[in-house]
C-alpha cells in the first residue's frame, strides 16, 4: 500500500536538529519517511541516518522513498524503546540528533484494514507491529470491565469511561465485538445525546485509549526519553513531536528532570548530591505549528515540538 503523509513541523524539526553533514542521526519513528528524507538530503555520504520503525510497511516504504539517499541510510525494525540496543548493534557510540514523531501515522489511520480508524470498517487490530500478538480485539473482548474503564479514563481522558466499559461488557456477553464500526456503535450507545452532538467524534477518545493500550505507547515513550538523552553525543539534539497531553507530559517531565542540576535542599551551604544537568532546553517552551501549516494539514493542530541539547 502507499505509505505517504504530510510531515508535521518539518522545518522546525530540521532547524532544531542542527544537522551536521557528517553526523549520525536517528529517526526513531520513521512512519511516512518525510522527516527522514529531508534529514538524509542534508547529509554527505560520510553521514548516517538510522531509520527505526516497528511497522514493516513503513520500512518498506522508506526503502522506496529514500532510494536516492539510501547509501546514507540504515533501516532497522525495532521498537524505539530499544534505541540504545540499535546503536550498540551498529557499533555506534552515540548520535548527533534523534527525532521522535509520536503517535499513529497518517497512513495507519487512512488505511482501513489496519483497524485504527473509527471512520472506516475493519477488523479490530490497531497493532503498529503486526507480528505482535495483542490486538484491539483482545483488549475489547477479553480485558476486564474495570481495566477497560481504566484505560479509557487514563489514556483517552474519556469522561464517560464507566458507561462505555459497561456497554462493551454487555455487548460482548452476547457476541464478540469484531470490527471498528461495531465498537463505534457500542460507544455511541453508552453516551448521552449531548456528548454525541459534540464537534469531536464520540469514539475518538476511546479509540485513542485502546490504541495506546495495544501498543503500550506511553510505556515506550517513558523508556525511550531517558535512553535517547543518554544516547546523544555532547552537543547532540533530541527533538520530540507529541500530539496529546499524555505524551507531552511524559516528554516535558523527562526533559525537565534531565535539565535539572543540584537537588540538595536550599539550606545546604554546598552541593553534596553531585547531580549535574544532562541537557539544556532549546527553547524552554514547546514549538507549535503556525496557522499556515494548520490550514494545510489540520492534523498538525495539536502538535507540540520539544527540543533539548546534550551538555
Amino acid at each position: 500500500m502507499e505509505f505517504h503523509h504530510v510531515s508535521i513541523l518539518l522545518e522546525p524539526c530540521l532547524e532544531a536538529l542542527q544537522i551536521k553533514p557528517d553526523g549520525v542521526y536517528i529517526d526513531a519513528t520513521t512512519g511516512g519517511a518525510g522527516h527522514s528524507l529531508r534529514i538524509a538530503e542534508r547529509l554527505h555520504d560520510s553521514g548516517r541516518l538510522i531509520c527505526i520503525d516497528r511497522d514493516d510497511e513503513a520500512l518498506e516504504n522508506a526503502k522506496e522513498r529514500l532510494k536516492d539517499v539510501w547509501q546514507r541510510v540504515t533501516a532497522v525494525k525495532s521498537d524505539f524503546r530499544e534505541l540504545d540496543k540499535v546503536l550498540e548493534s551498529l557499533g555506534l557510540p552515540g548520535a548527533d540528533g534523534i527525532l521522535f514523531d509520536l503517535g499513529v501515522s497518517s497512513p495507519q489511520l487512512d488505511h482501513a484494514e489496519r483497524g485504527f480508524s473509527y471512520m472506516q470498517d475493519a477488523p479490530l487490530d490497531m497493532r503498529m507491529d503486526r507480528a505482535q500478538k495483542l490486538t484491539a480485539y483482545d483488549v475489547v473482548n477479553t480485558w476486564s470491565r474495570e481495566e477497560i474503564r481504566r484505560i479509557l479514563f487514563e489514556y483517552g481522558e474519556e469522561r464517560y469511561a464507566p458507561l462505555i466499559a459497561a456497554a462493551i461488557e454487555r455487548e460482548r456477553d452476547k457476541k464478540p465485538i469484531e470490527t471498528t464500526l461495531e465498537l463505534v456503535d457500542v460507544i455511541k450507545s453508552a453516551m448521552p445525546a449531548k456528548a454525541k452532538r459534540e464537534k469531536q467524534h464520540p469514539a475518538k477518545r476511546s479509540f485513542q485509549a485502546v490504541r495506546i493500550a495495544v501498543n503500550d505507547e506511553l510505556g515506550a515513550v517513558r523508556e525511550a526519553m531517558d535512553k535517547a538523552i543518554d544516547c546523544l553525543n555532547p552537543g547532540g539534539r533530541l527533538a520530540v513531536i507529541t500530539f496529546h497531553s499524555l505524551e507531552d507530559r511524559i516528554v516535558k517531565t523527562a526533559f525537565q528532570q534531565a535539565a535539572q542540576g543540584c537537588t540538595c535542599p536550599k539550606e545546604f551551604p554546598v552541593c553534596v548530591c553531585g547531580k549535574k544537568p544532562k541537557v539544556r532546553l532549546t527553547p524552554r517552551k514547546p514549538i507549535l505549528p503556525d496557522e499556515g501549516e494548520i490550514k494545510e494539514n489540520p492534523r498538525a493542530r495539536s502538535a507540540k515540538l520539544r527540543v533539548c541539547e546534550k551538555i
